[in-house]
């Protein structure tokens, strides 16, 4: 039971479409997968992507996707440390300035 819990979920292919930019104004890469909902703790695989553009370039690529689910127990602490992070970011964000 245990097993079932925090093992690895489902794992499944889907198609894929990775957009990456290196550029004075830009460095990003995006791997967007097509006709799945990502949920906390999910992961993806990308398959046959290039490991680099060229600075000043920006490219498209259609690819595929392994979607790997998170267990329950996985997903419940992706989220229990997500909103641990956030509450970091309040108390670095709203810390009141001391008096010179």
């Amino acid at each position: 039971m245990i097993g079932r819990l925090s093992g690895p979920g489902r794992r499944f292919e889907v198609p894929c479409t990775v957009e990456i930019e290196r550029s004075a104004d830009s460095l990003h890469a995006y791997a967007i997968p097509e006709g799945v909902e990502l949920r906390p703790g999910d992961r993806v695989l990308v398959h046959g992507a290039p490991g680099h553009v060229g600075f000043g370039e920006s490219a498209r690529f259609e690819t595929r996707a392994t979607v790997l689910r998170a267990g329950p127990l996985e997903r419940a602490w992706t989220r229990f440390a997500a909103i641990l992070e956030l509450a970091e970011l309040y108390h670095v964000g709203f810390e009141a300035e001391e008096a010179a």
